[in-house]
């Protein structure tokens, strides 16, 4: 098989990322730590999410898309889950979701593209960095103890994310990505020209990872929902299902969306939360099913929340702050942060954020994976208090 023709027939299960290809270990690795990020494409409506029910300037402010407080599932006096986000009361009852009020970052940039950058790098506003926070992370002493298999996998298409910088994988299916590698020719020398030898070590790489997923999938009892979340979190399932007991995959990253809700909102968005919390319900049933929920730690992650005043197409624009939930079995599961204050919207009309985005971050670096949260954020960020141990 000519390289050319494989990287081209091979894209569509899976493709290594060729920049960052450096070999890594990790104490998280070693003790079979996952951190598994949930991307909400466009800017998820935080208001409707998590929603205020008993705060009168909720319905002032949103009016024809405020969810109705009978509707809510309340799950303390002044808070509540939108409706369609059930799946997920069982894990806020076992105290393992935590959710955090009031997410984003000073001086925000409502552009969809900017924004991602800016979370996806740990930047400010106005910088550009060009690897991802997780990046960061693996360089800083992720990197020490044992080999992972990759240090990450992408699941489904789109850039790498948190991820760019780092020995990656971007798959739709692990089967489909093992077939493809499977195909790959071995090489026992080392050619004299510089290009072909870089293009030799990638094809090495993504053989060894393949290799590192490769066998049987796992049988799991648990239903896993129909469409593309539902095989996203299915395919995520089988690669931490895969890794168990071998060199690891830390980070997964998965997507969901469009968020970006400018008209119509209420049953876009109650759709995008029935995927969302079912998806998420199911991660966790399959992670406990193979005894690997207590090493997990899922977050979700958007680019900005919506404006806190629906718009005259039923509707929300872009605006700043949000919710986000934190989930897995060493959570400190209940509420994080201070919800904003909807009577106090900033000059243009938008929610003051409360919690910086790197403050998730930092308490990721320091207690999730044992490392100086300043290299992995660039800068003091206080962390939470998300985690039991």
């Amino acid at each position: 098989m000519k390289r050319r023709d494989f990287i081209r027939g091979f894209g569509a299960g899976a493709m290594l990322t060729l920049a960052g290809l450096h070999a890594h270990a990790s104490s998280a690795s070693a003790s079979g730590r996952v951190l598994v990020l949930v991307e909400l494409k466009g800017g998820n409506d935080g208001l409707n999410t998590v929603v205020p029910y008993a705060d009168p300037m909720y319905t002032q402010l949103r009016g024809s898309i405020a969810v109705p407080a009978s509707d809510v599932l309340k799950i303390d006096s002044r808070f509540g889950l939108h409706p369609e986000l059930a799946a997920l009361v069982p894990t806020w009852e076992a105290n393992q979701l935590a959710i955090v009020h009031g997410v984003g970052y000073p001086q925000p940039n409502l552009s969809h593209f900017r924004s991602i950058e800016i979370w996806e790098t740990a930047s400010r506003a106005d910088e550009y960095l060009h690897d991802g926070w997780v990046s960061r992370a693996m360089h800083a002493g992720v990197a020490k103890q044992a080999a992972f298999t990759t240090e990450g996998v992408r699941i489904g298409a789109g850039s790498y994310g948190p991820l760019a910088g780092c020995r990656a994988v971007t798959l739709n299916s692990p089967e489909a990505f093992v077939k493809g590698a499977a195909n790959l020719p071995m090489h026992d020398d080392a050619p004299a020209n510089a290009a072909l030898a870089h293009i030799l070590r990638v094809e090495h790489d993504v053989t060894q990872a393949a290799n590192g997923l490769r066998g049987d999938a796992y049988a799991f009892t648990t239903a896993f929902p129909d469409g593309g979340f539902g095989n996203a979190v299915r395919a995520a399932a089988q690669v931490i299902a895969s890794q168990r007991g071998r060199g690891g995959v830390p980070v997964v990253v998965l997507s969901l969306g469009s968020f970006d809700t400018h008209q119509n909102q209420p049953g876009t968005h109650a759709n995008l939360l029935r995927q969302l919390g079912q998806g998420l319900a199911a991660l966790r049933s399959s992670l406990v099913e193979i005894g690997a929920w207590d090493q997990a730690l899922v977050m979700t992650f958007s680019e900005f929340g919506r404006r806190a005043r629906q718009n005259q197409s039923n509707g929300t624009d872009h605006g700043t702050a949000s919710a986000h939930f934190v989930m897995g079995g060493a959570v400190r599961g209940g509420f994080m942060g201070r919800a904003p204050d909807l009577a106090r919207l900033d000059a243009e009309q938008n929610l003051v954020y409360t919690t910086d985005f790197r403050q998730i971050y930092a308490t990721v670096a320091r207690d999730w994976w044992g490392v100086k949260p300043d290299s992995v954020v660039r800068g003091e960020f206080e962390a939470l208090k998300l985690l039991r141990t």
